[in-house]
């Protein structure tokens, strides 16, 4: 990443620590015993987190994407635990007691652990331990943290033996803080100079407010003016991932836009509105990469959900086959201009640059969190099932499912498309070319379905058409976005 372009979050974050720094032990560094102001804040951070958390994990369900769902874990942690801290402020519910500075450390860490597993790469193995519990995990882990602060508000004292507060706790907690936000705020940087989406940019500056909250619990005195900061910096972090999370998924601006999303039943009204605000960004970054291939990649989707239909594959694996395949050629935004629009035949070099794009449409969508099946989609689209495709040279079964029906979908609207160096041909001379190909290049079964899907079928004719006008459909959330 460039250096400059970190000046404006290093300045955010570093900026209220100086000014706590300038406050800290001076005259002006007042005592301010306020209970009921102290929970009116500390109540205003847990309300917006858990909004926050609500809002979020709605996306991850749609969304298919487990570094959202880890987003809404870190926000409900902070608002349960934090929760807790304001209702043991001293001498307001409770007597003086370990429990607020426990409870405000606690959901720091709680919630800078799960940032840092939003930040992982989604076939890291601890994502590949959790991703297993995904539809449990909120219900559940929220669960826990209701439970367990209650009882501490019950037994305030049954907490006392950890010492949070002092050495050596207290440093091993700031330095996981530091080091973990630490790698959070380089991975969603570096997601963001990718994509340019509003929502990493908040999680930056609330990773790195993390930060600075941990080391003003560590080092303040309770009450002073100088200690009143960490809970408005809170405060603060909610704001901006609110906004954040506005300008990220308001895309519809209306309540009855969005409702109409959700109970559309036209087919190709259902894949383009269910999308995510990523996912149709990065469609729409490779459409007018490859002005030879407008409206491929819809068409591809719509191609291959007939044959996974044929197939009978259930709900999840078609949700995961339409994120997965509209963006399937992601990696051609790395490719130079005059070798994907090149009219005439490729060279050796020329073809061995264009067959590097699975592999980095891969690399760049599992930075942004993109789940295993998509990757896989990705990735292996262009494998063989003799073995002699790219990258991996995989053969027969070991290609993933998805992607051996993607690859019939591709071809197909490649043979059928015009492109920089032939005319399009028939919908027979593509069947031919298929048929010949049958246990070669395509998994017999998958092609099989591609044909009882197209046969006495006008859909494959009237697919084109509709998938111009949903490309424009697409042009106008990004303009608008």
């Amino acid at each position: 990443m460039k250096t400059r372009r970190m000046i404006g979050p290093a300045a955010g974050i570093l900026l209220p620590y100086l000014l706590y720094e300038m406050v800290r032990g001076q005259s002006w560094d007042v005592h301010l015993s306020l209970p009921r102001g102290h929970f009116y804040v500390v109540s205003a951070v847990a309300l917006l987190s858990v909004l926050i958390a609500f809002a979020v994990g709605l996306a991850g369900r749609r969304a298919r994407n487990i570094k959202i769902s880890c987003l809404s874990l870190a926000f409900v942690s902070l608002a349960e635990v934090f929760m807790v801290h304001g209702l043991s402020t001293p001498n307001l519910m409770l007597h003086a007691t370990h429990l607020p500075g426990v409870a405000a450390s606690l959901s720091v860490l709680l919630a800078t652990f799960w940032l840092w597993m939003s930040a992982l790469p989604t076939d890291h193995p601890f994502i590949r331990y959790f991703i297993r519990f995904e539809k449990q995990m909120l219900p559940l882990w929220t669960a826990i943290l209701a439970v367990l602060g209650s009882l501490s508000l019950l037994y305030p004292d049954a907490i006392s033996f950890i010492p949070l507060n002092s050495n050596p706790l207290k440093g091993i907690a700031i330095a996981l803080v530091i080091l973990i936000n630490g790698y959070t705020i380089y991975r969603y940087y570096h997601a963001y100079e990718y994509s340019r989406f509003p929502l990493q940019l908040s999680i930056v500056y609330s990773a790195g407010w993390l930060i600075v909250s941990q080391l003003i619990m560590a080092t303040g005195e309770t009450w002073r003016l100088s200690w009143w900061l960490y809970h408005f910096l809170l405060l603060a972090s909610m704001v901006v991932m609110l906004v954040g999370l506005k300008s990220q998924y308001a895309a519809k601006k209306s309540l009855a836009g969005a409702l109409r999303a959700l109970f559309t039943t036209d087919p190709i009204e259902r894949i383009t509105e269910s999308m995510s605000p990523s996912v149709k960004a990065l469609m729409a970054a490779t459409e007018s990469k490859d002005v030879y291939t407008a409206g491929h990649n819809l068409r591809v989707t719509l191609y291959a959900m007939q044959i996974a239909q044929e197939l009978q594959l259930p709900p999840d694996q078609l949700r995961a086959l339409s994120q997965g395949s509209i963006i399937h050629d992601i990696g051609k935004l790395d490719i130079p201009d005059e070798i994907l629009n090149k009219p005439g035949r490729l060279t050796e070099e020329e073809r061995s640059i264009i067959e590097q794009h699975p592999a980095r449409g891969y690399e760049m969508c599992r930075r942004l969190g993109f789940m295993k099946e998509e990757l896989e989609i990705i990735r292996s689209h262009h494998e063989k099932w003799n073995g002699e495709g790219y990258p991996d040279r995989l053969a027969g079964e070991q290609i993933p499912r998805l992607a051996r029906i993607v690859a019939v979908a591709d071809v197909y609207d490649a043979l059928t498309s015009d492109r920089a160096y032939r005319q399009a041909m028939s919908h027979e001379q593509a069947m031919a070319i298929l048929r010949e190909n049958r246990g070669t290049h395509f998994d017999p079964k998958c092609l099989d379905a591609w044909e009882q899907a197209v046969e006495g079928s006008s859909s494959v004719s009237s697919t084109t058409s509709l998938a111009y006008s949903s490309i424009r459909r697409l042009y106008s959330f990004e303009h608008e976005g």
